[in-house]
């Protein structure tokens, strides 16, 4: 038999965003993420994708800008599926890796901006939610 508390103490259950098929696609099939990003504001995937291009052509502040974005919208998507903003964000299910990228990419721009204690919450947030993904995102 299985005592109530047993699931108190296990935390919260993973959460899993959901996938979102057409957007998801069109990156695959090398939509341009600004494009997919306007037609699907909600799809993180597409804002972390901006956030990593900004950053890489040294527009940090622009980087910080796609990344929030994205981590909102994901944010927003987490709360509807469960998420009471603690627990895990696994790594391995596919659609939420959208959300980390966002995340780890506000982590990387909030410190290139001088927003050291932002960097520090989000990396802290990322490694919390999935230590896989804080791993590989970490060491890109």
């Amino acid at each position: 038999m299985t005592c109530p508390m047993d699931n108190l103490l296990a935390g919260p259950p993973p959460t899993h965003l959901p996938d979102l098929p057409e957007a998801r696609e069109a990156l695959e099939a090398g939509a341009k993420a600004s494009d997919v990003a306007a037609r699907f504001p909600a799809f993180p995937t597409a804002w972390a994708a901006l956030a990593e291009e900004a950053f890489a052509q040294g527009h940090a502040v622009t980087s910080y800008a796609f990344a929030r974005t994205g981590y909102h919208r994901g944010l927003d998507q987490l709360r509807r599926n469960g998420w009471k903003g603690h627990g895990p964000i696994p790594w391995e299910h596919e659609p939420n890796r959208g959300f980390l990228r966002c995340l780890h990419a506000l982590a990387r721009a909030a410190q290139a901006i001088g927003e050291k204690d932002e960097a520090e919450r989000c990396l802290q947030f990322l490694k919390d939610s999935t230590e896989t993904g804080h791993d590989a995102l970490t060491r890109s």
